[in-house]
């Protein structure tokens, strides 16, 4: 059933979540058990949930001994090779006591471009859903290149809903909602619904940021909600901690109503 409102989320059959580096990784490392948590619950009551999970290259980092995000590409993907593998145990972690199959699912532009690729890449999600696995979708650092990379995560998570067919999209953030501005600015105001053809163009949703662990932002998320909205998938903005009353439909975060008429997906 397709969201059309939040309240519409926790009968949604089809939800892909993304969750970026800054909300998982590090000191925050604490939320995966949380955001596991939230999608354990909605995962029960039946719904097929594909997690798209940013923090390969923080999760890397420290095995690497490594004091920063390094700024080269060779050092980049073999962070991402290495954090990979810990990003998807920490989840399967996580995931074992509800009784839950985590899969890996790597991915690049290339893969949702072409025709047969793309065919592909779907038809290997729904198999894993069928089979109550929960895919956690990740671009493909350790071979992506700047030229042909998605350019952040929520771009991806939007582009994997649409490839899967999803009822929603959840982006989980540090923040609870969207603001007008920053929210450190005293004069900052949550916004609640933003519907198809409202003109945003005064709004500081806040630059695109690269901080410590990842890439990413206000102006990322709202972009990408932009993107599966237009094609007919409602999409939520909010916290990470929050994931669990996302789910369930509460009134929380930043509603992106979906176009009642989508464009026909790529084949």
């Amino acid at each position: 059933m397709t969201a059309r409102t939040r309240a519409d989320l926790a009968a949604a059959e089809r939800i892909v979540v993304k969750v970026g580096s800054s909300s998982i990784s590090g000191e925050a490392a604490w939320r995966i058990p949380v955001i596991v948590g939230g999608l354990a619950e909605a995962h029960a009551r039946g719904a097929e949930v594909v997690l798209v999970s940013s923090g390969a290259i923080a999760s890397g980092i420290p095995f690497l001994d490594l004091d920063a995000r390094p700024t080269d590409l060779a050092t980049q993907q073999a962070a991402a090779a290495v954090g990979q593998n810990v990003l998807v145990y920490r989840y399967q972690q996580a995931l074992q006591p509800h009784g839950i199959v985590a899969g890996q699912v790597l991915l690049t532009t290339g893969d949702l471009e072409g025709q047969t690729s793309r065919s592909n890449a779907r038809r290997a999600l729904d198999r894993l859903l069928g089979l109550r696995v929960l895919p956690i979708v990740n671009e493909n650092d350790t071979v992506a290149t700047q030229e042909i990379r998605f350019g952040d995560n929520d771009r991806l998570a939007a582009l994997v809903a649409q490839l899967i067919g999803a009822d929603a999209l959840v982006l989980l953030s540090d923040v609870d909602c969207l603001y007008t501005k920053p929210p450190s600015d005293p004069s900052a105001q949550p916004i609640d619904v933003i519907r198809i053809g409202d003109d945003t163009s005064g709004v500081e949703f806040g630059a695109s940021v690269v901080n410590g662990v990842g890439t990413g932002g206000a102006a990322t998320k709202a972009s990408a909600a932009r993107l599966a909205a237009a094609s007919g998938i409602g999409a939520l903005v909010t916290k990470a901690e929050l994931v669990s009353r996302a789910l369930a439909g509460e009134e929380i975060g930043t509603w992106f109503e979906p176009a009642s008429t989508a464009p026909p997906a790529n084949a």
